[in-house]
């Protein structure tokens, strides 16, 4: 099913190798510069488990760098079908599986587990890619009775993280939308976006796009320790004003908000993003699903220890006394006063600069299956 491609590391290896060397890295300076992850929890669904052990010579400070592998998909189909209550969309695309920007507080880290790799550094190091999606869609797009409706490019894992420059999947997909009129939903914390402003600016002239983008604070700082591979707040508020300078449709996400980190810049950061160009806005409490929870309490020690009890102190109450929440209609938003405070503030402050008072939706009737080579015209 998957077959290896060029490394970007000279340590690269395949995957059954990995599995056993790399389960349970330590704390490792070299290992973890520019990483979000602090450590390698093992997979939850292997038997087998591994760790490194310094034997007495400082052995593990000569270790290299952990760099980025790759390793390419061929999956069978590419639109993955969801029917959760939680989102407005029934449909979405990923082009990648783990994700290089490395946020610490990913809901999706746990998928990785599914591979037989680590939910941490694996993760943001060990990277999967699609290269034959846009061939993908246009197949699945083209089959008889195929109805359209809003298909999600990135809700799991960044369609824009920096592996996108050199495999330019997220364009060819968006390639194939404008090639069939189909209407398309983006999320990312990635500038890039900016890179494909052109079929963005052609979709949306037929109503067909909608772009996301991900802001989790004003305070570089902070977003360099949390979210240590994505663009900086300035960056993504420029990618907000280009995008709506180009006449394309943007919501600003404050996906998710940290209790006791980050709820107190809710309302300058909504006004910043109005400011740029946002017409809409969302926002999603934290969630901390298997083993981001260990994750995100080992980053808040190492990063954030003088707010570490307060911040889990809050998120248990916002959680029913738990790390996590996985129930439908609370997991988004939490519950409880704090919870509900968190709403409120966002409410209010959308209803004073604006924000989501024309909700944009997008347009589902102009769909075609264009004709192809040696295709009998019609005459109607």
């Amino acid at each position: 099913m998957f077959r290896q491609l060029r490394h970007i590391a000279s340590m690269a290896k395949p995957l059954s190798q990995h599995r056993l060397e790399e389960n349970s890295l330590t704390s490792l300076p070299q290992q973890l510069r520019g990483r979000g992850a602090g450590f390698n929890p093992a997979a939850r669904f292997e038997r087998r488990h591994g760790q490194f052990v310094d034997d007495g010579w400082d052995s593990l400070a000569d270790l290299p760098r952990l760099l980025t592998t790759v390793t390419e998909e061929t999956p069978r189909t590419i639109i993955t079908h969801n029917d959760s209550p939680d989102v407005g969309f029934d449909r979405s695309i990923n082009p990648y599986r783990g994700c290089e920007h490395g946020c610490i507080y990913c809901y999706a880290r746990p998928y990785h587990a599914h591979m037989g790799l680590s939910p941490g550094l694996d993760f943001e190091s060990k990277l999967f890619a699609k290269p034959e999606a846009a061939a993908l869609l246009r197949a699945e797009l083209s089959a008889p009775g195929y109805r359209p409706r809003t298909i999600m490019l990135g809700v799991n894992t960044d369609a824009y993280q920096p592996l996108e420059r050199r495999y330019r999947i997220t364009r060819g997909l968006l390639e194939v939308m404008l090639e069939f009129r189909h209407p398309v939903g983006l999320i990312t914390k990635s500038a890039l976006i900016t890179r494909d402003i052109d079929i963005l600016k052609a979709l949306a002239a037929q109503g067909l796009v909608k772009a996301a983008i991900s802001l989790t604070t004003l305070d570089a700082k902070l977003a360099r320790a949390m979210e240590p591979r994505a663009a900086t707040p300035a960056r993504r508020l420029d990618a907000i004003r280009q995008l709506a300078t180009a006449g394309i449709p943007v919501t600003v996400m404050m996906a998710p908000v940290v209790p006791g980190l980050t709820d107190h810049e809710m309302e300058r950061l909504l006004q910043a993003a109005q400011a740029a160009g946002a017409s809409e806005a969302g926002y999603i409490l934290m969630r901390l699903p298997h083993e981001v929870k260990d994750l995100f309490r080992d980053w808040l020690a190492r990063e954030k220890p003088d707010r570490a009890a307060r911040v889990m102190a809050l998120v248990r109450d916002t959680r029913g006394g738990r790390d996590n929440d996985p129930e439908f209609g609370s997991r988004m938003v939490g519950s409880g006063p704090y919870a509900w405070q968190v709403g409120r503030r966002f409410q209010l402050a959308c209803e004073r600069l604006g924000l989501n008072r024309d909700r944009f939706r997008l347009n589902d009737t102009l769909f075609r299956t264009p004709p192809r080579p040696g295709d009998q015209l019609t005459l109607w």
